[in-house]
């Protein structure tokens, strides 16, 4: 009855680090090992039964793990723009062969992007004085990367929760300038409260909308009195509370958004990122998704 839905994740998991061995390795003068913490991600990820995985978002926080690797970037306290946004070589590609070589066939990978206007607000801007001009330089770096990554997962996810308090009115010119050069799935992630922008995200250049459903259900009205064309990544257990759903919570939940939306769902997830989870909470969550998945009215 739900073939068509998948379980997916959004991003990042919780995962113990060994700081000990890390600060060993740093003070060595070694290469800080993080394929350990990415197999233990990913392995974990599957034990839940989940279809679509990532790498867990180990290696950074999500904008440190691009602005580190891009030119124009001082990362302190925060990053700070000194000069041009420019791209020299992959940075997260790495990591999806390293993913793609721990999953049964049947699994998926999905590549996450912070979003070029999410990069450009969290940064100290000390160069360009121009959030646009900022923002479609990260965008076109980021293009650069999803050219790269899309050999390696199977969806792009871009994740720009700053739209969410201030949508640009550039925001549809710089998902373009991504996806535009891409042939793979993407998908576009904003989490909180996305009720007075959903026609503006109906028309973004991507191929699924992801938000956070469970925590907002206020969203399945406002998504109501618009045409659905998109794919939806239905929000389905919360990712800000650490109360493990029960199945039949969760199954009632998403047989509401099959009301809504019928087969534009396509994916059912965790409202956004699971890092600030306890561990045992974040797998148990995923678990349960997994077991709604087949109890559902699709």
């Amino acid at each position: 009855m739900t073939q068509h839905l998948q379980t997916s994740v959004i991003g990042s998991y919780p995962l113990p680090l060994d700081s000990s061995t890390m600060m060993q390795q740093y003070f060595s003068h070694e290469d800080v090992s993080w394929e350990p913490y990415i197999t233990t991600a990913v392995q974990e990820m599957l034990a839940t039964g989940v279809d679509l995985v990532s790498d867990g978002q180990t290696r950074d926080p999500m904008i440190e793990l691009f602005t580190r690797r891009l030119s124009g970037c001082r990362v302190r306290n925060r990053t700070e723009i000194i000069g041009k946004i420019l791209y020299h070589q992959p940075i997260t590609i790495d990591d999806q062969k390293l993913v793609r070589q721990l999953l049964p066939k049947k699994k998926g990978v999905i590549g996450i992007l912070t979003g070029p206007f999410t990069l450009a607000r969290s940064c100290v801007d000390l160069y360009y004085h121009d959030e646009q001009k900022l923002a479609l330089d990260f965008a076109e770096a980021l293009r650069q990367e999803a050219e790269h990554l899309e050999q390696y997962v199977d969806l792009i996810s871009i994740d720009e929760p700053c739209f969410a308090n201030d949508l640009p009115p550039y925001a549809h010119e710089l998902l373009d300038t991504i996806t535009n050069h891409i042939t793979c799935h993407s998908r576009l992630h904003v989490c909180g409260d996305v009720s007075s922008i959903v026609p503006q995200l109906l028309d973004m250049p991507v191929s699924i909308l992801s938000h956070e459903f469970k925590a907002s259900p206020h969203l399945f009205d406002s998504f109501k009195h618009y045409s659905c064309t998109k794919q939806i990544c239905l929000g389905s257990v919360r990712s800000d509370d650490p109360r493990v759903e029960p199945i039949e919570e969760i199954v009632t939940h998403i047989n509401k958004g099959l009301d809504v939306f019928g087969k534009q769902i396509v994916q059912i997830a965790p409202d956004c990122g699971q890092r600030y989870l306890p561990h045992e909470v974040a797998f148990q969550k995923l678990k349960n998704l997994v077991q709604a998945r087949g109890c559902v009215n699709g």
